[in-house]
């Protein structure tokens, strides 16, 4: 393969004129967030808050004059723009505005679930797996989308070491593991790769993972799980705005200062009318792996009395073990691996309740 080397993309760019300087968009400082792996290029486009129907054309440009380079497979351009998002609220709260747009189906998507958290370290990525494979063994179609930018651990929870391919439509065909579909941008990039990019590069790259995924390649998906970054920020404010969420699950540790997060996360999902389904303690008891004696470590209980006094659903507890760790770098999710544990099983209580709070029709079984 015809090796692709910063440079040359550059000066294929070099070619592409700002309608709005009338320079090249290189040398206008536009061109930011430059990633190239395995013949699949990625950049993001600065370009003027109030311009961006207008630079539509500008974007596809710079995607023709990459993709026209030897050895490029793929381009993906993102029109980002620096201006802060404008505040999470109901259209009500301001009379004789007119109501923020709808948020646009994701096709082949019926439903869509944030699992998110209010600060990291909590397992939340750990827990949105085990959810995702525990509501495929319902008999559900079922898809996860890592929008962890900073961070994204699903291909290694998930054990998927390879890139993924284009469909006919030069859309990203979508990974499949343990009975589900799955797309990170950590499939796309080098593993010790940092994603240096500031908010609106983040939100960019999310519409792109949501838009250029053949997320209904395998057929109509019932549900797909979000493993939202942890915090209440530029991603999750995103998610809210611009898809149509059906719910989001909370994940927290039992002690206080995870707590206290937490309660952000709810609130920030009530603040954009996203209701939330539920909230789960993980790490809610440590279980010695040769005595079985249960201990506290992180408390016990916080996430459910947090749960009960914000008026949320407490979904479950999952427990702090060590087998859960050992799969879950190993690639292979408990409640696939070992179905049969009460580890395993916790997962799949919680997932039944998900699937309860949503009214999924889940006629078609559950997978042996």
């Amino acid at each position: 393969m015809t090796a692709i080397d910063r440079e040359k993309v550059l000066d294929a760019l070099r070619a592409v004129t700002d309608p709005e300087s009338g320079g090249n968009v290189v040398d206008a400082g536009m061109i930011q967030g430059l990633v190239i792996k395995e013949g699949q290029v990625g950049f993001t486009i600065e370009i003027p808050p109030d311009k961006a129907e207008a630079m539509e054309a500008l974007r596809e440009a710079c995607e023709a004059a990459v993709a026209r380079l030897p050895g490029v497979k793929k381009v993906m351009a993102v029109l980002t723009a620096e201006r802060p998002p404008a505040p999470a609220q109901s259209a009500a709260a301001e009379p004789g505005r007119p109501a923020p747009p709808r948020p646009a189906p994701i096709p082949g998507v019926r439903n869509v679930v944030a699992v998110a958290s209010g600060k990291g370290g909590v397992g939340k990525s750990t827990t949105a797996i085990n959810l995702a494979v525990g509501l495929s063994r319902l008999g559900l179609r079922v898809a996860v989308l890592d929008a962890d930018i900073y961070g994204p651990s699903v291909p290694m929870l998930l054990g998927l070491d390879e890139r993924p391919e284009l469909d006919e439509n030069k859309k990203i065909i979508p990974m499949q593991a343990h009975g589900i579909v799955a797309m990170s941008i950590g499939s796309l990039i080098e593993g010790d790769t940092a994603m240096i990019w500031r908010g609106p590069m983040v939100m960019g790259a999310l519409q792109q993972l949501l838009a250029d995924v053949a997320w209904d390649r395998f057929g109509p998906i019932d549900v797909m799980v979000v493993d939202m970054p942890p915090g209440t920020g530029d991603a999750q404010l995103t998610m809210a705005q611009r898809v149509p969420l059906a719910g989001a699950v909370i994940v927290s540790t039992p002690q206080d200062i995870a707590l206290i997060d937490a309660r952000k996360g709810i609130n920030m999902f009530e603040r954009v009318e996203v209701p939330v389904l539920g909230v789960i303690e993980n790490m809610s008891t440590f279980v010695c792996p040769h005595c079985g004696e249960q201990s506290h470590i992180f408390g016990h209980g916080g996430a459910r009395e947090t749960a009960d006094k914000l008026g949320v659903p407490f979904l479950g507890a999952i427990p702090l073990h060590l087998a859960i760790r050992e799969t879950s770098d190993a690639g292979a999710p408990i409640v696939a691996s070992d179905p049969s544990s009460d580890h395993a099983k916790a997962y799949m209580d919680i997932a039944a309740k998900v699937a309860e709070h949503l009214k999924l029709d889940m006629a078609r079984g559950a997978v042996s």
